[in-house]
């Protein structure tokens, strides 16, 4: 195992999760960034999301899960604005990519300005 820094903080509640994604989104080759800024100062917090859709096989879901973390946890973190939630939406290309790519990818996506979502404009009901 490769030292480096501590670990990152982590979104662990659920409503985090869903206010992260009403947020900025990033798209990435290995990776969907979504982002929120919080009311604080605090370090950012980063939540995992690989879900069955994208890897069938848990034991693919966890390794690509592992590799997330480690890259986050090695540096990738520090591109991280604080008082921001961030969440890692895992695609299947995310296992095969070169750890190094995954980390330089990372840290671009949490440095460079994440563009707000469009909302469509709901049809008014007579």
């Amino acid at each position: 195992m490769t030292t480096g820094g501590a670990a990152p903080l982590r979104l662990k509640n659920r409503k985090d999760f869903v206010a992260a994604a009403r947020g900025a989104r990033r798209h990435a080759r290995s990776f969907v960034l979504q982002a929120r800024p919080r009311d604080d100062d605090e370090p950012p917090r980063f939540g995992l999301t690989v879900s069955k859709k994208t890897e069938p096989s848990a034991v693919r879901r966890n390794r690509i899960r592992r590799r997330l973390k480690e890259a986050l946890r090695l540096g990738a973190a520090l591109s991280g604005a604080p008082g921001h939630d961030y969440v890692l939406i895992a695609r299947r290309e995310a296992l095969a990519a070169p750890f190094a790519d995954l980390k330089q990818e990372i840290a671009a996506a949490l440095a460079s300005p994440l563009r707000e979502r469009s909302r469509k404009p709901r049809p008014s009901h007579p």
